[in-house]
């Protein structure tokens, strides 16, 4: 008899161990498509590595939450699957699994609805549950829904997620039916994200939505960046064209030629300039990056400090003119101005060193090595410099 309890007690303890968690099915791949196609639901497969730091914390912190068990072990056949081993392997290669943990919601014939990646909290797991979960997902692929003509908006975002890095052309195609049926409905920041990331030229259909909705864009960004926006889709073409593939050269002349009469003179030179400053280091053409930087951040007080920052550390690394290292002293004492830190004191302590101003180099040098060392940081850099400096 007290065998017998001994063995139920330790039944009842596996038994509520087990729900603990989420419910993961320990069959092989093909038995899970199989049952997830009898039971009409979704596989979610958490692909993991043994190694990945997160796919432990997810493990440990978020899988056992009551709403998240709930919600998984109601609505999929779940399953895991160490990517480096076994069955994981294949699968891996399979579906493309390149970072841990990845999710991957498959339907019962074991194509993608939906893939995510990445540690998150408990809302935003169970909502990229819920919005794989789209009951029209059951109904076939997406793509034979989308040529369909399926228009519902949860449908047609996360078609565009899943094919944008994989289908462009056709997550374009998704993206335009998705604002037109969101045409009454205000635009929230992330859908505004995406109209950005589809509009290419004024000819896209999504160009007339930027136009006709700026007053809600506007207030997610401020007027002068919506502007900045407007003139980079109007001459796009005109920035693509201007590049000589050949020499790497951004050709001026052909530029203004095409760009002022779209937008006009000073916003096609700012333009440029702007794309000098991200084309040009880029390449590693860092004498017409000093050209560009010059004209383009001429009127320091219009930028940020840490846009200003990055600018002068590249001139630390790659310029050697002293009135243009004189102007990149004034960018990185803007950031420092505002805030020390290790870095922009080690920048302002190069720039100085480099212009010979050997006493304020050794002060703020001294103060990024003191810093880095306070926030336990690295201040091999810092030290380096004073040693060449004293």
């Amino acid at each position: 008899m007290k065998k017998t309890l001994t063995a139920l007690f330790l039944l009842i303890f596996l038994l509520s161990f087990a729900q603990e968690s989420i419910n993961f099915d320990n069959s092989n791949f093909k038995e899970i498509l199989a049952k997830a196609k009898r039971e009409k639901k979704l596989v979610f497969l958490d692909a993991f590595a043994s190694w990945c730091g997160p796919c432990k914390l997810m493990e440990k912190n978020v899988f056992p939450l009551p709403a998240v068990k709930e919600y998984y072990n109601a609505n999929f056949i779940n399953a895991r699957f160490d990517m480096e081993k076994g069955e994981g392997r294949e699968i891996a290669q399979k579906y493309q699994v390149r970072s841990y943990p990845s999710y991957l919601f498959l339907n019962g014939d074991g194509e993608v609805v939906m893939k995510s990646y990445g540690y998150m909290g408990e809302k935003d797991f169970i909502e990229i549950a819920k919005e794989a979960n789209n009951p029209l997902l059951l109904k076939g692929s997406a793509k034979e829904l989308f040529e369909k003509g399926e228009s519902d908006p949860a449908f047609l975002l996360n078609m565009m997620r899943q094919n944008v890095q994989t289908d462009y052309d056709l997550a374009k195609k998704v993206s335009e039916r998705y604002f037109k049926v969101k045409a009454k409905e205000e635009l929230s920041r992330d859908d505004i994200g995406m109209l950005l990331y589809f509009v290419k030229s004024v000819n896209d259909p999504n160009y007339q939505v930027f136009k006709d909705r700026k007053a809600n864009i506007v207030k997610e960004m401020s007027e002068d960046i919506y502007n900045q926006f407007d003139v980079n889709i109007k001459i796009s073409k005109v920035m693509e064209n201007s590049l000589d593939q050949n020499t790497g050269i951004i050709n001026d002349e052909y530029f203004y030629k095409n760009a002022v009469p779209l937008v006009g003179q000073a916003e096609a030179e700012t333009a440029l300039n702007r794309m000098k400053v991200i084309y040009y280091p880029n390449v590693g053409n860092f004498k017409e990056y000093e050209k560009a930087a010059l004209i383009y951040y001429k009127n320091a007080d219009d930028f940020n400090p840490e846009e200003l920052l990055k600018a002068a550390w590249l001139f630390s690394e790659h310029v050697d003119n002293k009135s243009s290292l004189k102007k990149a002293e004034e960018w990185a004492e803007k950031s420092v101005m505002k805030s020390e830190s290790a870095e922009n004191t080690y920048i302002l302590a190069k720039l100085y060193a480099k212009n010979g101003k050997k006493d304020s180099a050794i002060l703020f040098a001294e103060m990024s090595k003191n810093l880095a060392d306070q926030q336990g940081k690295d201040s091999k850099s810092a030290t380096l410099l004073l040693e060449t400096l004293k």
